[in-house]
C-alpha cells in the first residue's frame, strides 16, 4: 500500500462523502462493489502472460476497465486510476487491472468504512472501528455485510426510542410498533418512509390540542399554534421547530412573574424567581421545571416549622407528624389541609377557655358561645376579629361600673381612662384602679377640717348618688326602699347644695365631707348594678366629661 495515495484518497473521500455513502443507503439497495468479496468480473481474463493476440486483449482490457469506471459502487481511487489507464495503451490498461486496482479498492473500502463510522449510529460505529483496526478482509466483511447488521441495530433503537418519547403521535406510534416486529428492511422502510408519512397527521393533531390549551399551553402558546393551523404545512413544522419555544418562553415569563406576585410564595422561591427574569427562554423554563418544586418545598418547610412554633397542641402534634413522614407531599399536606383542621381544634379549647375565665365580660362570653355553635371560620373570626373588640366594650362597661361605686380618686381615674384609649382602660384595670382605691381609702381615714352633713335613704334606681368632695357642705337626700347607711363627720368649709337622686341597692347618709363614705369596689362583678344600670352609669360618665370640657 503506498501511503501518498493513501492520503490522497481521503482528502477526496471528506470533499464528496454522498458519493461514497448515502445516508438512506440500506441493505438492500446499496451494490456491493465489484470485487469486495472475490476478484472482479473481468479479472479472470487478466493474464500473466502476453496474450497470443495483442490487439484482441488490449480491447478487452480496455472494455474491462471502461465497464469497472462505470460501475457506480467504484471508488473515487479506482475512477482516477481507470481513467489514467484509459490514456495509456496496452500495457496501462494491464498494470492497472493486474496491479493498481486491488490497491486502490482497498484504499477506497477503507476511505468508505471511515465515512459511514463518521454518520453511523451506535453500533454502526462500534462495527466500523473493528473493521478499521483489522484487516482489508475485515473491512471488505463490514461493507460487505457487517454495516447492514449493525445498522438494523441502530434502527431497532432509533424506532423504541421514538416510542418511549410522549410527544410521539399515534399514528406515528402504530407504524413503529409494526415496524418493530418485522426485520432490517421494514425498520429502514419505517425511517426512511413511513415516520415522515405518519408525522404529518400527528402534527396537525397536536397543534389542534396545543391551540385548545392542551399540555399546559398558555395564551402566547396557543395563538402562536393558532396561526400555525391557518397557515401552511410548512408553517406547522416551524411552530414545531422553533415557533412553539418562542411563544413557550413569553408563558414562561409571565408565570413567573405571577409568582413574584404571589403574597404566598415564600422567600426562597422569589428568589429563584427574581434570578430566572433576568435569563433567558432556558433559564425560565429551568426554574418552572425544576427550581420552583424544590424551592416550594423548602419554603413550605420553614413554614411548617414556624406554624408548629406558633400553634396550639393541636396544631404541634399535626405539625410534627408531617415532619416525621419526611416527604415533601406530607409536609405540602399539612400546610394545605391538616393545618386548619388542627387550628380548628386548637381555637376550640381557646373560646372555651375565654368563656371559662371569670374575667370575661357578658358581651365575650355571649358572642364566645355564639361562635363555638357556627363553623371554623366563625370560631377564627372571633378570636381574631371579634375578641378585641368584645374585650374593650366590655372593659369600658367595667370601668363604668366601678366609677359608679367609687370614691373620688377612683371617678377620676376612671373618668380619665373611659375618655383615652383602650391602653388606658387595661393600664387602669391593671394598676390604676388598686391606687385610686388606696387614695380613697386613705382620705376616708383622715380626719377633716370642717363640718358638714347630709342625709340621704335608699333610692328608687333613679338617680345614683352623688358624693361630696372633702371641704365642701351640703346635703344629699333621696328616697329609696332598700339601701345601706354610711355615716361621717369633719369639718369643711365653704357651701354646697347636694344633688338629690335615688338608686336601687345603694344608699346611705353623709355626714360632712371631711370623711368619705366607704364604697369600695371590692368583689364587683359583671353583674353588679344590672346590666341597664351600668350602661347608664357609662351614660353618666360620658355627661360627666362633656361638661367638665364645658367649665374648662
Amino acid at each position: 500500500m503506498k501511503l501518498p495515495r493513501v492520503s490522497a484518497v481521503v482528502a477526496a473521500a471528506v470533499l464528496a462523502p454522498a458519493v461514497l455513502f448515502p445516508a438512506t443507503a440500506s441493505a438492500s439497495d446499496t451494490p456491493k462493489p465489484t470485487g469486495v468479496s472475490g476478484p472482479d468480473t473481468g479479472s479472470d481474463s487478466v493474464k500473466d502472460a502476453a496474450p497470443e493476440d495483442g490487439d484482441g486483449q488490449e480491447k478487452r482490457d480496455r472494455a474491462e476497465v471502461q465497464r469497472i469506471l462505470a460501475d457506480p459502487a467504484s471508488g473515487p481511487g479506482v475512477r482516477e486510476a481507470a481513467e489514467k489507464a484509459l490514456k495509456g495503451g496496452a500495457a496501462e490498461l494491464r498494470h492497472f487491472l493486474k496491479v493498481e486496482l486491488d490497491e486502490q479498492r482497498a484504499i477506497d473500502n477503507r476511505v468508505r468504512a471511515s465515512q459511514i463510522h463518521h454518520l453511523g449510529g451506535p453500533a454502526v460505529k462500534a462495527a466500523a472501528k473493528a473493521a478499521l483496526r483489522g484487516t482489508d478482509a475485515d473491512i471488505t466483511a463490514f461493507l460487505t455485510t457487517g454495516q447492514y447488521t449493525a445498522r438494523a441495530q441502530d434502527d431497532r433503537a432509533e424506532i423504541e426510542r421514538i416510542l418511549a418519547d410522549p410527544l410521539t403521535g399515534p399514528k406515528v406510534r402504530a407504524a413503529a410498533e409494526q415496524a418493530l416486529k418485522g426485520g432490517a428492511a421494514e425498520l429502514r422502510h419505517f425511517l426512511e418512509v413511513e415516520l415522515a408519512e405518519k408525522q404529518r397527521p400527528d402534527n396537525l393533531l397536536r397543534l389542534t390540542r396545543i391551540a385548545d390549551g392542551a399540555e399546559g399551553a398558555g395564551p402566547a402558546l396557543r395563538l402562536a399554534a393558532a396561526k400555525a393551523l391557518d397557515g401552511t404545512y410548512q408553517d406547522v413544522l416551524d411552530f414545531l421547530t422553533t415557533g412553539q419555544y418562542t411563544a413557550r418562553a413569553e408563558d414562561d415569563r409571565a408565570e413567573v412573574e405571577r409568582i413574584l406576585a404571589d403574597p404566598a410564595s415564600g422567600p426562597g422561591v422569589r428568589e429563584a424567581a427574581s434570578k430566572a427574569l433576568k435569563g433567558g427562554a432556558a433559564e425560565l423554563r429551568h426554574f418552572l421545571e425544576v427550581e420552583l418544586p424544590k424551592q416550594r418545598a423548602d419554603d413550605n418547610r420553614v413554614k411548617l416549622a414556624q406554624l408548629m412554633d406558633a400553634g396550639g397542641r393541636a396544631v404541634r402534634e399535626a405539625a410534627g407528624k408531617a415532619l416525621d413522614a419526611g416527604t415533601n407531599a406530607a409536609v405540602e399536606e399539612f400546610l394545605k389541609t391538616g393545618f386548619f383542621k388542627a387550628q380548628y381544634e386548637d381555637d376550640r379549647v381557646e373560646v372555651l377557655r375565654v368563656i371559662a375565665d371569670k374575667s370575661t365580660g357578658p358581651h365575650t362570653a355571649a358572642a364566645a358561645q355564639k361562635a363555638l355553635d357556627g363553623s371554623a371560620a366563625d370560631v377564627r373570626r372571633f378570636l381574631t376579629v371579634d375578641l378585641p373588640n368584645l374585650r374593650f366594650s366590655d372593659n369600658r362597661l367595667k370601668v363604668s361600673q366601678i366609677a359608679e361605686t367609687g370614691g373620688p380618686a377612683v371617678k377620676k381615674g376612671a373618668l380619665a381612662a373611659f375618655e383615652g384609649s383602650y391602653a388606658d382602660i387595661l393600664a387602669f384595670l391593671k394598676d390604676g384602679w388598686a391606687k385610686a382605691k388606696a387614695e380613697d381609702e386613705a382620705a376616708a381615714a383622715k380626719p377633716g377640717t370642717g363640718t358638714g352633713t347630709g342625709t340621704g335613704t335608699g333610692g328608687s334606681g333613679q338617680q345614683p348618688q352623688t358624693v361630696q368632695p372633702a371641704g365642701l357642705t351640703g346635703t344629699t337626700s333621696g328616697t329609696g326602699t332598700t339601701g345601706t347607711t354610711a355615716t361621717g363627720t369633719g369639718t369643711t368649709t365653704g357651701t354646697r347644695t347636694a344633688t338629690t337622686g335615688t338608686r336601687t341597692g345603694t344608699t346611705g347618709t353623709t355626714t360632712g365631707s371631711g370623711t368619705l363614705a366607704a364604697t369600695g369596689t371590692d368583689g364587683l362583678g359583671w353583674e353588679a348594678g344590672g346590666a341597664a344600670a351600668a350602661l347608664a352609669a357609662g351614660a353618666a360618665l360620658v355627661v360627666a366629661a362633656r361638661r367638665r370640657s364645658a367649665e374648662s
